[in-house]
């Protein structure tokens, strides 16, 4: 095992009696923060939500997060299951089983991006240039199921590789849906002047409330189409999207690239996401953020799946599952 770097951060010990005010004070609001690093390359990873909080090239962020003293606002970096997405009145039942999420999108009367966002991970490993961290899920109203997550962020020569294994412990058969959420940057004041490709052909089409009509139309002629890269400008998405291309080692990739040869960032994302969401960050809760970064999505089913049951990853007591995605930066 390498060296880990100078701030290699490692759990708090148990504070002494009288001093837990003086230790809640200094701990981020996030929780521990554990730092790799390979090259120029540096990311951050939150003990709360295992999220990714940065990740910079040669000190110029290739994510928009967030400080080590603020929290996760509009999703910023974070991991989403067991659903990712929208699940409309936060209701739906599997194999007999009703479950009711909080409707954490109020104003829509959805639930939001499931639930291990929120929670504290344990980390399970960390070298110089990898972390591991585990989420136990345990039956909640919202998902009455035993899940357990397993995610690591992996830093090498062609950039971060993020794996996650999913795991039924339990003795039911569970569904189970995964995303994520990095917002992209390649250092413009806004994106309009930058440039994007997408690898989508179909476009899900949404109702008022960010839900799945069930139908879906091709991209080519309407403004939703980056199939070839082309400038942002004042294009505005939420926008759900499906028939990824893809090359011969499988994965579909993204890229958003600064204007006149400046610096560019792709996601990747392997068969086992069949669906990503792009967002122009148009009503992000951060005014004097909107539109300067782009969230790229990589899904593994589309919104509302746990109510649809479209593309649901269905886990049998014991069985196992893994998917992979990642960033490359210049």
């Amino acid at each position: 095992m390498t060296t880990p770097p100078a701030n290699f951060s490692t759990p708090s010990p148990k504070a002494a009696p009288g001093a837990s005010d003086r230790r809640e004070a200094a701990e981020p609001a996030t929780g521990a923060q554990w730092v790799i690093g390979h090259g120029g390359q540096e990311v951050t990873v939150t003990e709360v939500g295992a999220t990714l909080r940065s990740y910079t090239l040669d000190g110029r962020d290739v994510v928009d997060g967030f400080g080590p003293d603020e929290w996760s606002r509009s999703g910023r970096g974070q991991v989403l299951a067991p659903w990712p997405n929208r699940l409309g009145d936060g209701r739906y039942e599997f194999a007999g089983v009703a479950a009711q999420a909080a409707l954490d999108e109020p104003e829509r009367g959805n639930a939001i991006h499931g639930l291990v966002r929120w929670l504290p991970w344990r980390l399970e490993a960390h070298a110089q240039n990898v972390v591991t961290a585990v989420c136990p899920v345990r039956p909640t109203p919202g998902y009455p199921f035993r899940l357990e997550l397993q995610i690591e962020y992996h830093l090498g020569r062609d950039g971060l590789t993020v794996t996650t294994t999913a795991r039924n412990p339990g003795t039911v058969t569970l569904p189970f849906g995964l995303g994520f959420h990095p917002y992209l940057t390649v250092g413009t004041e806004l994106i309009d002047s930058a440039s994007l490709s997408l690898p989508a052909t179909r476009q899900l089409l949404l109702d008022s409330r960010g839900l799945p009509t069930g139908d879906a139309q091709a991209v080519a002629g309407t403004e939703c189409d980056f199939t070839a890269g082309r400038v942002i400008g004042t294009t505005s998405m939420d926008t759900a999207f499906t028939g990824l291309t893809r090359r011969r080692d499988g994965t579909a990739r993204a890229t958003l690239d600064a204007p006149r040869g400046g610096p560019s960032v792709e996601v990747w994302m392997d068969e086992h996401f069949r669906y990503l969401m792009c967002y122009t960050g148009d009503t992000v809760e951060e005014v004097p953020r909107r539109r300067t970064a782009v969230a790229i999505e990589p899904m593994t089913c589309p919104p509302d799946a746990l109510r649809s049951g479209r593309d649901l990853i269905v886990l049998e007591p014991g069985q196992e599952w893994q998917g992979r995605w990642g960033i490359t930066a210049r």
